[in-house]
């Protein structure tokens, strides 16, 4: 008989059965595929929360007659609310979870995004006279789109960042998403 065994028949705790050495560190296409499943999910988020801006943008400047910029600046707050939700609950999820800081950081950062989108949307709308209804919606996309590209490099580096676990798991699982 294994004296192991007798010790765990009596209430004393088995040594743990062996497991396979986790993979080591995952390799480049691991990392490609995991980067690469990030951004399509930001962008499924950042693409509803476009929507919401367009929708919002338009109908209070084009409707409502609001002046350009506060029709831009309340678009992009509405978009802000509605993209955190799905960063935090769709495309960040398997990260730390929700806290005053992480909330804290997005909206920080978020309203950084507002304030560049917004300048960039002035120097288009009345430094280039893009002033029209095609022209007023291009320079919003283009202030969105370039706004964009500063939210997802610290929304994925500051925000919604991972824990020393959520490391080890990728280690651990180099299947994981993101």
């Amino acid at each position: 008989m294994n004296l192991f065994e007798g010790w765990a028949r009596i209430g004393r705790r088995a040594p743990a059965p062996a497991q396979p050495s986790p993979a080591g560190p995952p390799g480049p296409f691991a990392w490609t595929r995991r980067v690469a499943l990030e951004v399509v999910k930001f962008a499924a988020v950042g693409g509803s929360g476009v929507a919401v801006n367009f929708l919002v943008f338009n109908l209070l400047l084009h409707g409502l007659k609001w002046a350009p910029m506060a029709a831009t600046v309340v678009a992009s707050c509405v978009a802000m609310g509605t993209n955190y939700l799905g960063f935090r609950f769709f495309a960040y999820r398997d990260r730390a979870s929700r806290t005053r800081r992480q909330i804290f950081l997005f909206f920080v950062f978020s309203g950084i995004g507002v304030v560049m989108e917004s300048a960039l949307f002035y120097v288009a709308y009345h430094g280039l006279g893009m002033s029209g209804p095609l022209g007023s919606n291009l320079a919003k996309a283009l202030s969105i789109v370039l706004a964009s590209a500063f939210r997802f490099l610290v929304y994925r580096t500051w925000v919604f960042e991972r824990t020393k676990r959520d490391h080890q798991e990728l280690v651990q699982d180099p299947q994981l998403p993101g």
